[in-house]
């Protein structure tokens, strides 16, 4: 056997998720099917990130083993473009890599960016590509509300009731804010996240941007550990996964 990982960008306005489920279309069915096919032999893939229905990925991680060796890389990444190009699907680049490499339980650290387009507007352009919010935020107290978030903490508050993982702390190395014209770009950087935390935690930062809550009311919130008391979670559309560092 041997194993190779795949990068992958792709739109998830279509999918139900990134993860394989007994009805409705994914992307790690499509892409597996696909390979199946390719390779003619029953592949499955491993993701880094079980993204939820509507979420990006501007370079989604996955491995899988095959029977095979690739030695065309170019031939099989213009044949597997070719059969997915009609699903918003590309794959980007295909290493060899060794048996111990693992997409999921390998990474060191994951990025995701949350993009919000502020303007009254409706985008066209990049429809269900961002969160649109007609309200002016207040981008500076966001950034003060981002700042509460970094280090080591118990993210119950952000974490989703279905969550599986088996403890809600986690380490936020970085939690960054850009506005430029438009558009506010928050990119969230950890080894791991609970199920909806970047989500969550975006949609109480625009409850602070919006000044429905002050930053000491941020602050307790956070320190709460109670689901109830967390404002609603951002849109998927606004929500990218865009890289996976090993």
């Amino acid at each position: 056997m041997t194993r190779y990982q795949i990068l992958i960008e792709y739109s998830g306005s279509n999918f139900r998720g990134w993860q394989v489920q007994k009805k409705g279309k994914t992307v790690q069915g499509i892409i597996q099917e696909k390979i199946s096919k390719l390779l003619k032999e029953n592949i499955i893939l491993f993701g880094a990130g079980r993204l939820d229905s509507g979420v990006h990925a501007a370079e989604q991680s996955a491995h899988f083993d095959t029977k095979k060796q690739i030695d065309e890389r170019y031939k099989f990444l213009k044949s597997i473009n070719y059969f997915l190009r009609k699903e918003n699907i590309a794959i980007l680049e295909i290493k060899k890599k060794s048996i111990n490499f693992h997409a999921r339980f390998s990474a060191k650290l994951r990025i995701y960016n949350y993009i919000i387009t502020n303007r009254l507007s409706v985008p066209v352009l990049e429809k269900d590509r961002s969160w649109h919010i007609i309200k002016k935020l207040d981008v500076d107290l966001m950034k003060k509300g981002a700042k509460k978030l970094v280090g080591t903490k118990d993210f119950s508050t952000f974490r989703a009731s279905s969550c599986r993982a088996k403890s809600p702390i986690r380490t936020m190395k970085l939690v960054k804010i850009i506005s430029f014209k438009n558009k506010i770009n928050i990119e969230f950087r950890s080894q791991s996240f609970l199920q909806k935390q970047v989500r969550s935690m975006v949609g109480c930062l625009k409850y602070l941007g919006e000044k429905k809550w002050t930053l000491k009311k941020f602050e307790i919130v956070l320190k709460s550990k109670k689901r109830i008391l967390c404002a609603p979670p951002a849109p998927p559309e606004g929500l990218y996964l865009s890289r996976v560092i090993y």
